[in-house]
């Protein structure tokens, strides 16, 4: 609502009928557990420090809706909403101390922050793409975004949004470039690249602005269009890339697992989730459907014919219950005051139930592999 700028809320049961109405003063009593105020309190932030401390609570926030049982894309909603608003107001300070950008820019994140799809440990995945200018200005341009990015990523850090560990970050001058040289880097992964290389570079395929110009990222689209339409190798090569990816499951129908530091046995759910994501961006691709969401992709494909209701609704469900299953284990993480929130499931903390669920899902991912082999690879082995 206050995102929004709605007054009023109707509520109706499954058939429309009206039940009654909803007023800011009815949520009075629980605005303090609220992400809502915690946004608006990060909009009205007069430093970056403020935003640093204020952002210091979010996690715990977040972890009475999973608690709660809010539905997962829900949670992933809100934290992208706070990240996005932390991101912007950062942006707004840096203008402040660096004076105004030098040309027009976008602030793009890509990976789980593009997808909108953000849990309780999610990363820094982000870059910065500026307007071409005359070869005479070029040095000092990227000075200033290069400055600029780097002053983003360290409060971003200490607001805790953790570096990078492949450094795909705006302060990196390889990511920090004008639009043409983006191009190119797309040119390149798209006509060029094989399977190795793409499993480094895919997720710049979920890319969308935070902030700044949204032509810059209209105009690489659209090039990001051409180039595919005109390279039908790429889609094979993506489509092997993805099916190295299995999921956990053995031949016999158990759990592949393995010792993770001092931890038991486990399997990263993270991992495990990544060929339903991988299955909607390269159908996307194909269909050249811009939605950088896993769900959202989901349903347009749905929408255009690609996929019928049955696979919609299979894999909708399915990637809908993982993500449950990876927020709960995050949230017990927070809980447990474990340093360092991470996505590695012990089987042996599921109910019997619930890894007879994951096991059936496997199963399905391991199906749809096999129709993602045949579409683009013209073989029936699935997962490789």
């Amino acid at each position: 609502m206050k995102i929004k700028n709605i007054s009023e809320l109707l509520i109706t049961d499954a058939m429309g009928k009206p039940l009654g109405m909803i007023v800011p003063d009815d949520l009075a009593m629980i605005h303090k557990y609220s992400p809502v105020i915690l946004l608006d309190e990060i909009k009205q932030s007069k430093r970056p420090e403020e935003i640093i401390e204020k952002n210091r609570i979010f996690t715990t926030i977040i972890t009475i809706f999973i608690n709660a049982g809010a539905k997962p894309q829900y949670i992933n909603q809100l934290i992208t909403d706070n990240t996005d608003m932390v991101v912007s107001r950062f942006i707004e300070f840096a203008i402040q101390q660096l004076g105004p950008p030098p040309t027009k820019f976008s602030f793009i994140n890509f990976g789980s922050v593009g997808r909108h799809e953000q849990t309780l440990n999610s990363d820094q995945d982000n870059a910065i793409i500026y307007e071409d200018v005359e070869e005479s200005k070029n040095k000092s341009v990227q000075e200033y975004f290069l400055i600029f990015g780097e002053k983003l990523c360290n409060w971003l850090d200490k607001a805790g949004y953790t570096y990078c560990p492949g450094d795909y970050m705006a302060q990196n001058p390889k990511w920090c470039q004008p639009l043409s040289e983006w191009k190119k880097y797309f040119s390149n992964w798209i006509c060029y690249s094989d399977e190795a290389d793409l499993l480094q570079t895919k997720i710049f395929f979920d890319f969308r602005s935070a902030y700044g110009d949204q032509c810059l990222i209209s105009e690489l689209r659209e090039h990001l269009k051409a180039v595919i339409e005109k390279t039908p190798r790429f889609f094979q090569m993506l489509s092997r890339n993805i099916l190295k990816l299995s999921p956990p499951l053995g031949f016999f129908g158990n759990f592949v697992v393995e010792s993770i530091g001092d931890q038991e046995k486990a399997f990263d759910i993270k991992s495990a989730m990544m060929p339903i994501v991988d299955y909607a961006r390269i159908y996307a691709l194909k269909h050249k459907i811009d939605i950088p969401n896993t769900l959202e992709r989901l349903k347009r494909l749905l929408d255009v014919g690609v996929i019928d209701f049955q696979k919609y609704q299979e894999l909708k469900q399915a990637y809908s219950y993982l993500m449950q299953i990876r927020l709960r284990h995050q949230s017990d993480c927070v809980s447990q005051r474990i340093a360092k929130i991470n996505n590695y499931i012990s089987p042996k903390k599921l109910t019997y139930i619930e890894q007879k669920i994951l096991k059936e899902i496997f199963t399905q991912i391991k199906y749809f592999q096999t129709t993602l082999s045949y579409d683009f690879t013209g073989r029936l082995d699935g997962a490789q």
